[in-house]
């Protein structure tokens, strides 16, 4: 692992490290490619059936191959090179990304088209998400594991701005089968940055033994770890009360409250990745701040307070504003949950855990079903008003009740690290 001169952490003192900022690259062009697939998709799915009901049942069969094959994903990473994984997922967005942009590019406009693709890419996510998580503390040193996350994450804000943006004028120029040909543009381009990186020698994963006995490993040690299950159910709240208002809701917003296209629907997802962007660079920027819990809840509070403003806000700039505001503490929530719970989790084992963490991305489904429902039955603002102030009472029954996150600290993660064994 490559190392850098002890000292102060600044914002950006884990780009120093060759093989992160090449892994910083390729997951900042993945997650575009993302961006871009997710606006697209929406934005289609809406037109052909104008249901909202329908983008919440694109996004739940996104989460199946999640649900269905995360755990035995993890016990790949454990086991298979890392490498290998990273390239074989890239090979497989590529094609299907071609193959669809191909033919909607020819005129081949179904509805099963876009959920056959979904199901597929949601394969490959299974695999990839996890995986790029794990790397990352492959390749830093643990001292710079809260910055070098920050980083990732603002890199995901920073594409969440700029890919719905992208993705909603690629629409109007390219039509949506362009779309699909930048992302399998962008994952050719993820390879070469994957080929180049030097990966360290994995942890030792212990003895061979049988799939399922791998998997409860996994399972066993998140049950049996008070400090990794608190966070992971921590993790829970994103996917169930908050993404699903970035993901099933805005291009009802675009369409049916600010009465615009494409372009409404790009401004507003891009609104949340710019204040995700300065998020993130906040969180990078705070070296050891030790009250990390408690920075923890605040953020999830405020981010909670803003969507609510967002429902009830009837001009476009008001609510450009308060989603910006969401996804500035969506960001520090986001990175301090991860951090803490990857630093909670032993290197011989990251792969299995990370993997069972995944399966919080099968629950976001769930929350945009239900909004997707709501929004059918009572109007989008109703269902934004909801689920946020679902997540504002879960943080404040948080924070009462368990002293576990209200009390956390940086250097008790940091410590608990350093004492725990690495394979």
């Amino acid at each position: 692992m490559s190392q850098v001169t002890p000292g102060r952490i600044g914002t950006f003192t884990s780009l120093r490290l060759r093989d992160f900022r090449l892994l910083l690259i390729g997951t900042t062009l993945s997650n575009a490619a993302q961006w871009v697939q997710q606006v697209t998709l929406g934005w289609l799915v809406y037109d052909l059936t104008g249901s909202g009901t329908m983008l919440g049942t694109m996004n739940l069969l996104r989460s199946v191959p999640t649900l269905g094959l995360a755990p035995a994903a993890g016990v790949a990473i454990d086991h298979v090179a890392r490498r290998t994984l990273m390239l074989a997922t890239k090979a497989w967005l590529f094609v299907i990304s071609l193959a669809l942009g191909l033919a909607l590019v020819a005129g081949q406009r179904e509805l099963w088209h876009l959920f056959v693709f979904t199901f597929l890419g949601g394969v490959a996510q299974a695999v990839d998400m996890p995986l790029r998580q794990t790397v990352t503390f492959d390749l830093v040193p643990r001292s710079l594991a809260p910055n070098a996350v920050a980083l990732v994450q603002t890199g995901w804000g920073l594409m969440r701005s700029v890919g719905p943006g992208v993705g909603g004028f690629l629409i109007l120029w390219f039509g949506p089968g362009g779309n699909f040909l930048v992302q399998a543009g962008a994952y050719a381009l993820i390879a070469v940055t994957v080929l180049r990186m030097r990966f360290p020698p994995q942890a030792s994963p212990g003895p061979r033994r049988a799939a399922l006995q791998n998997l409860g490993e996994g399972i066993r040690f998140v049950v049996r770890e008070r400090v990794t299950r608190t966070f992971v159910l921590m993790g829970w709240v994103l996917p169930l009360f908050i993404v699903p208002n970035y993901t099933a809701l805005p291009p009802i917003y675009a369409k049916d409250v600010f009465h615009g296209g494409p372009e409404v629907l790009g401004f507003l997802l891009s609104s949340v990745g710019v204040g995700g962007i300065l998020g993130g660079l906040v969180a990078a920027s705070l070296d050891r701040l030790e009250r990390r819990g408690l920075l923890q809840l605040g953020a999830l509070l405020l981010l909670s307070l803003s969507l609510i403003g967002f429902a009830f806000s009837s001009s476009l700039w008001a609510a450009l504003l308060l989603l910006a505001l969401s996804g500035f503490f969506e960001m520090i929530y986001l990175t301090t949950n991860q951090t803490l719970l990857q630093l909670s989790i032993p290197d011989e084992l990251r792969g299995r855990v990370t993997s069972i963490v995944s399966l919080n991305a099968g629950l976001s489904p769930l929350g945009a079903m239900f909004a997707g429902v709501g929004s059918d039955l009572w109007g989008p603002q109703a269902a934004t008003v909801v689920l946020s102030s679902a997540a504002a009472v879960t943080t404040v029954w948080v924070f009462l009740a368990s002293p576990t996150v209200r009390e956390y600290r940086l250097s008790q993660a940091m410590a608990d690290s350093d004492v725990r064994p690495r394979g």
